[in-house]
């Protein structure tokens, strides 16, 4: 695979949103054609270990996606509990915009 770098200018959307009692701040960046080829997460206690975890795991996602590993493929590899709901912040961040309605 070649990765595919994102424009230098582009449209991208935030949302905060809450999981397991951690607010998470989750900005999203997209190729010109609509498809995301970037996460950035933000825990809500800055150089937390969770903070720095949340953003590596952010870095990891946007190059796969980058890669051309399509969005849903990360949702469906991440773990999840006996539900089908996402274990992690990163993962409820992933199910959030593995569904392109979410955005919208």
């Amino acid at each position: 695979m070649t990765r595919q770098p994102l424009p230098q200018k582009r449209r991208n959307e935030t949302q905060e949103f809450e999981r397991d009692g951690i607010s998470v701040k989750m900005t999203v960046g997209f190729y010109d054609d609509g498809r995301i080829g970037e996460i950035f997460l933000n825990a809500d206690r800055a150089n937390s270990m969770l903070d720095v975890l949340m953003s590596d795991a952010a870095i990891a996602i946007s190059l796969a996606l980058q890669n051309g590993v399509p969005i849903q493929q990360i949702a469906h590899a991440l773990k999840r509990d006996k539900f089908g709901i996402a274990s992690s912040p990163i993962g409820a961040a992933v199910d959030r915009i593995s569904v392109p309605e979410v955005l919208k």
